[in-house]
């Protein structure tokens, strides 16, 4: 769809499928028909039952890493992460200014300091250069998000870890079966997290997965999913503290089920991606977010930068003019750095204490603005559309068409 007339812009309203609810979800008799055998065989706990090491095995196949272990959420997959890289109370975890903030409390959890690099601002994701700019004697971790399904320039990153030989965790939440050289991401780096939240690309309501190839990595996060015991060992004992983040056998009985459905997911996101980029190709003030060569983005959302100089009233304008067309989006995803939450502005964690920022240098926590302007840029110009698996080519159509109306309204009619 290269134009679009006045007729199709004024066309009757519909409602998109929504990855909240059935309608944009692929859930059906392959999940109950699990969730059934695994109720009816009484064994609900992982540690005893067969599901949730199925999904482990499985998922460590697709992603191409030797181990993968479930939990019970992102975040939990998050901080498993962090606590296997085993941070001493103080040490620095170079992360992004944008993110979910379970990405963050993980490493605080840990006794760590989150340190903020700044992104760029074609893709959102942080870059080799933005995070050399914040590495300290301290750094114990690089984590890397590959926000919205794009995954970051892993190159140089690779390159400047294994100079500075620190060690990645990879925050994949967004980004099932993204690639970057033709290799999954969650396995680029020495561990990485996946997400199993009701919005993401698979669901079974909340959930977590951690990959790694390592193995040290591998016994250390098993172990801090359960409690620390080790379970399998000749004598077991609580090796160190860890919370039960483990995930039920329902749990794992849907994921497994969805776990099926995933390629054909991720090609639909992305098929469908690229009919709305050549739907907009010509839109002026409008630009899709940059995918880095050799990279495959699959879109957990379709995101758009929006040129406030060309649409008057910039990204909350589109996504105003959007919803008179019963079309949802995130005008700014965040709304402001995570750095900027009250969690890091006035350091609130643990009773009056402020640990561990109290460990912290004073430039690990320096948050001014002019060290974050690919950040800044990112939150005033983004526009974020909702996407799943159940769209349609007519979907599409439906909503490229509100974003030309959008732009010959807010452009003055030039468009």
């Amino acid at each position: 769809m290269n134009s679009v007339s006045a007729q199709q812009i004024d066309q009757e309203l519909i409602t998109l499928p929504s990855d909240q609810d059935a309608s944009g979800r692929t859930l059906g008799d392959e999940e109950i028909n699990l969730v059934a055998e695994a109720i009816r065989s009484g064994t609900l706990t992982s540690t005893k039952g067969q599901f949730t090491k199925q999904l482990e095995k499985r998922f460590a196949e697709q992603v191409g890493a030797q181990h993968a272990y479930a939990c019970a959420s992102g975040t939990a997959a998050v901080h498993t992460a962090v606590a296997a890289i085993n941070p001493n109370p103080g040490d620095e975890i170079i992360t992004t200014s944008i993110t979910d903030m379970g990405a963050l409390t993980s490493i605080l959890y840990q006794g760590a300091i989150p340190v903020f690099a700044d992104v760029d601002p074609k893709t959102c994701n942080v870059t080799a250069e933005t995070i050399k700019a914040r590495l300290s004697e301290k750094t114990k971790a690089i984590l890397v998000t590959h926000l919205f399904g794009n995954p970051c320039d892993m190159g140089p990153i690779l390159h400047l870890a294994k100079d500075q030989n620190i060690p990645i965790i990879e925050d994949c939440a967004q980004a099932y079966q993204a690639t970057w050289d033709g290799r999954h991401v969650g396995a680029l780096g020495d561990i990485g997290c996946f997400s199993l939240q009701q919005g993401k690309h698979i669901t079974c309501g909340e959930g977590g997965l951690v990959t790694t190839n390592d193995d040290a990595l591998a016994r250390h996060s098993f172990l801090f999913i359960n409690k620390a015991w080790g379970y399998g060992d000749e004598n077991p004992d609580h090796y160190f503290l860890a919370p039960n983040y483990r995930l039920s056998e329902v749990q794992g009985a849907v994921a497994l089920a969805q776990m099926e459905k995933l390629a054909a997911g991720v090609n639909q996101r992305i098929r469908l991606a690229e009919q709305m980029d050549e739907a907009i190709r010509d839109l002026p003030g409008l630009e899709p977010l940059s995918i880095y060569p050799g990279c495959v983005n699959t879109y957990w959302r379709y995101c758009l930068l929006i040129d406030e100089n060309i649409l008057a009233g910039g990204s909350p304008a589109v996504g105003a003019s959007l919803r008179k067309k019963n079309i949802a989006s995130a005008p700014r995803y965040i709304q402001k750095p995570a750095f900027s939450c009250e969690i890091f502005a006035k350091q609130r964690t643990f009773g009056d204490s402020r640990f561990p920022f109290t460990l912290a240098r004073p430039e690990a926590v320096d948050y001014s603005p002019d060290l974050f302007p690919g950040t800044f840029e990112v939150l005033e110009k983004i526009l974020v559309l909702p996407w799943n698996e159940c769209y349609t080519e007519e979907h599409v159509d439906y909503i490229a068409q509100a974003l030309h109306g959008a732009v010959k309204e807010l452009s003055g009619g030039n468009s």
